[in-house]
């Protein structure tokens, strides 16, 4: 008998052995298909953020593109001589590099709110050229949002000799709504000819 429990013993440790590693194996497996299904569930998600920033540049680019055609016309009409006047001032501050309201210390979405306080989406403040322009690129579904915002920033603000010829244009892009849609701001400094 002694030597039946002493077999049976060895039996039960080797059962035990093997069930340990089979919890191992098994534990491995489900860490593996986890990380797998992370994985392919992450492309699509990073693929998505890719377009949706590549509609907020092409928003940008289409607030310059009106703007661009509005300040030609104003040059070519009369109507502008210089960017003299036509420069965002306020809120105070907000062309100033030392101020907390200065336009390259504010993101995105900040800077919409800060033009827009009482948030009924229109700009508070002159020297914005558009504010939450609807765009519509061919070929997009209609219902897909898309806008920009446009002011003229004075380049001199800061210091430095007075130029009213040149001036920069910001151009703010956005794709999408509610708490965190994507964006995108361009910086162009522009200068009007023959003067």
């Amino acid at each position: 008998m002694r030597e039946r429990d002493r077999h049976s013993g060895k039996a039960g440790s080797r059962a035990g052995f093997t069930l340990i590693i089979v919890i191992l194996v098994l534990a491995f497996l489900l860490s593996v298909g986890i990380a797998l299904l992370s994985v392919t569930t992450a492309g699509p998600r990073m693929a998505d953020n890719v377009r949706s920033q590549g509609r907020a540049l092409n928003a940008a680019e289409a607030g310059f593109d009106s703007a661009w055609e509005a300040l030609e016309t104003a040059f070519t009409n009369g109507e502008f001589t210089s960017f003299e006047g036509q420069y965002l001032k306020d809120p105070t501050g907000v062309d100033l590099p030392n101020s907390d309201n200065y336009f390259r210390k504010k993101t995105d979405l900040e800077m919409l709110s800060l033009l827009d306080p009482d948030d009924d989406g229109v700009a508070d403040f002159p020297g914005v050229l558009f504010f939450k322009q609807t765009f519509h690129p061919l070929g997009s579904p209609q219902n897909e949002l898309l806008t920009y915002t446009v002011f003229l920033i004075d380049d001199e603000a800061a210091g430095g000799v007075q130029d009213n010829t040149d001036v920069l244009l910001v151009c703010i892009g956005i794709s999408g709504s509610g708490p965190s849609p994507t964006t995108s701001r361009l910086e162009v400094l522009i200068g009007a000819e023959g003067n």
